[in-house]
């Protein structure tokens, strides 16, 4: 049936997306191909330096296309399921989440694919994402290119995060019914797999590696980790040992603050810190506590300590 389609219905096809609004139809659509004519002109490029000292590049796209990425997003991507292994860049989604499979486990494994998002090519994101299947060729072309940069996918840009998930949908649910079937519980967050239970380490290593090299990725063997239920077992920044739990820092840095105030009094605490709004500090502070416990619901000491500053702050 698309090949009988008009360049006036293909137009009002692409219009009804909702991408972006300009005076008039032939406006928007002027915009739209103009932009992903040119799109490397519409990114800022940049570098950041990650924990490991390394540099991390970051695709920054200017309003224009930050807001037509936006509208992709949420009119088109979101409306798409993905696996319920991938557990980031979902709305609504938590840490927790990703954590919570694998508490109390005797191994866990961590495994990270290298160069992730520009490993991630304009063609998968065209077959997993904006298929001919359901958009008319010329949209589908259009978008894809509107969400990747030259060849491949940009980390910095709203749709990138989504897509990788959508691109891997078929990995992930290849990977967890593996696993299920050995019960051996996986999760995705992004690049990280995390795999945990009591299973044999070199065979599930040697399988992933065998999965992702299939569908043209590569593991980062820098980042392979195992931890056993004899050492702390973090995922994505969460103890699992034997219950969910904010880290040993986060929660003593906190610990640490609460107590300053209450010996020195917190005006004495903040002239220390040279921090004069007392009303945005303790903001702060109450919104680090309460991510324990969104964590923790039951944490007592983490309680405690809201009501405390709750009554700070009703002095204020």
């Amino acid at each position: 049936m698309k090949k009988y389609l008009t360049k006036s219905m293909i137009n009002s096809f692409l219009l009804s997306l909702h991408l972006c609004e300009e005076k008039t139809d032939e406006l928007t659509i002027k915009k739209l191909y103009a932009i992903s004519n040119n799109i490397e002109n519409n990114y800022q490029v940049f570098s950041i330096e990650k924990k490991n000292k390394k540099m991390r590049k970051i695709y920054a796209p200017n309003y224009n296309l930050k807001n037509i990425q936006k509208n992709i997003l949420h009119n088109i991507l979101e409306q798409m399921p993905i696996s319920p292994y991938a557990k980031a860049y979902i709305p609504g989604a938590h840490l927790k989440e990703n954590a919570l499979p694998h508490c109390s486990k005797r191994i866990i494994l961590k495994l990270d694919i290298k160069d992730f998002f520009s490993s991630i090519t304009f063609g998968e994101v065209l077959r997993n994402c904006f298929s001919y299947d359901y958009f008319p060729n010329s949209i589908a072309v259009l978008l894809t290119k509107l969400c990747t940069y030259y060849d491949y996918l940009p980390q910095g840009a709203p749709t990138s995060a989504y897509i990788s998930n959508l691109v891997l949908k078929e990995f992930d649910e290849e990977v967890g019914k593996y696993c299920d079937s050995k019960n051996i519980s996986y999760t995705r967050y992004s690049d990280d797999l995390t795999f945990s239970g009591d299973f044999c380490i070199r065979e599930i290593k040697n399988y992933v590696k065998k999965e992702i090299l299939k569908r043209g990725y590569l593991l980062n063997n820098e980042k392979t980790k195992v931890i056993t239920c004899k050492n702390r077992q973090q995922v994505t920044g969460l103890v699992v040992n034997k219950k969910i739990q904010t880290n040993k820092t986060y929660r003593h840095k906190i610990r640490q603050e609460m107590y300053y105030i209450k010996k020195y009094s917190l005006k004495s605490h903040l002239e220390r810190l040279g921090i004069e709004d007392e009303k945005k500090y303790l903001l702060s502070l109450k919104g680090r506590i309460n991510y324990c416990l969104q964590i923790n619901k039951l944490d007592q000491e983490m309680n405690k300590y809201i009501k405390d500053l709750e009554s700070l702050l009703r002095k204020i």
